[in-house]
């Protein structure tokens, strides 16, 4: 079991979307905030990603950028990010020496997993010879892809950008010292703990058992699992059993009792107490909740990635 993708399809609502863009000399556009997580890709050329409040960070060619929070920002061709524009607005300039590619991954506040929630608010992975060559191979791949629009585009784009994200991910996390979830990433027995969770939500499981497995005393197994995920294991896997109900919930038509016994209920009313404790609402009204959100939402997000030329 990958945690790392299961803590990404988690939180996923749609596909991702992305746009390419050649600015001129002079360039300002702003991004409104966004319910999920937004990358900047600089192609060529160089530029300025201005947070609130923060200090502006340089990019030059082969930068990746994540917003994870999907916070308000500015990328501009210059440090004070004045005279902005919204990005939606931009007008392309097709002799432009500044080339990026932007998108987004539309996410679930109400399902927000805690190795995404722990990332600041700008994941910045600068373009270093020989540092990170899955990353850098995925955004050759992406340029590539976005500049010849070739049959497929749709389906590749989709793919390459779902790699963008777990690299992305996976370079922060090599690169900065692990702390909370992240951490439990790398000590092996809670490592192995989480993923016989993830793998199997719906078994009877009991913390005599997870112990025995992961080869830990209960005591410690409790104490270290605690201090790195910010919940004891058995509070761990009912939010676990429960988020990923809200995801069948959202992605399937699968009935209550079905959804209930994947994610390890007896009955389909033991399920829905413990999703409305967590979640405030029953299931099947969440279920009815999260498709009029949708239908009220930006329709691209949920269309195949695909590239919008401006």
């Amino acid at each position: 079991m990958d945690l790392l993708s299961d803590a990404i399809a988690a939180v996923r609502l749609g596909r991702p979307t992305s746009n390419r863009l050649r600015a001129g000399d002079e360039w300002c556009y702003r991004f409104a905030p966004y319910e999920g997580a937004g990358f900047h890709v600089l192609l060529r050329g160089s530029g300025w990603l201005i947070p609130p409040g923060g200090s502006p960070i340089q990019l030059s060619a082969g930068d990746a950028v994540l917003v994870p929070h999907g916070g308000e920002h500015t990328l501009s061709s210059r440090p004070d990010g004045s005279g902005a524009v919204p990005f939606e607005t931009a007008v392309a300039d097709p002799a432009g020496r500044t080339e990026f590619l932007c998108g987004k991954y539309r996410q679930s506040r109400t399902r927000r997993h805690p190795v995404l929630a722990t990332l600041p608010e700008v994941v910045h992975v600068p373009a270093r010879i020989g540092s990170h060559p899955e990353l850098r191979a995925a955004i050759d791949l992406l340029g590539g892809e976005v500049a010849a629009n070739r049959p497929g585009a749709s389906t590749a784009l989709t793919g390459l950008l779902d790699l963008l994200l777990v690299y992305l991910l996976r370079a922060w996390l090599e690169q900065n010292p692990a702390t909370g979830w992240p951490e439990a990433l790398r000590d092996p027995p809670i490592a192995a703990a989480l993923e016989a969770l993830h793998a199997n939500p719906e078994a009877p499981w009991r913390i005599e058992d997870l112990a025995n497995r992961v080869g830990l005393s209960r005591a410690t197994l409790a104490r270290r699992f605690t201090t790195l995920t910010g919940h004891p294991p058995m509070a761990y896997l009912t939010w676990w059993r429960l988020t990923t109900a809200a995801r069948l919930l959202h992605d399937t038509e699968l009935p209550l009792p079905s959804i209930a016994a994947k994610v390890g209920y007896g009955s389909p009313f033991a399920f829905s107490h413990a999703f409305k404790r967590q979640f405030g609402v029953a299931p099947g009204n969440y279920r009815l909740g999260s498709r009029r959100e949708h239908s009220r939402r930006d329709p691209v997000a949920d269309q195949p990635a695909k590239l919008h030329r401006m």
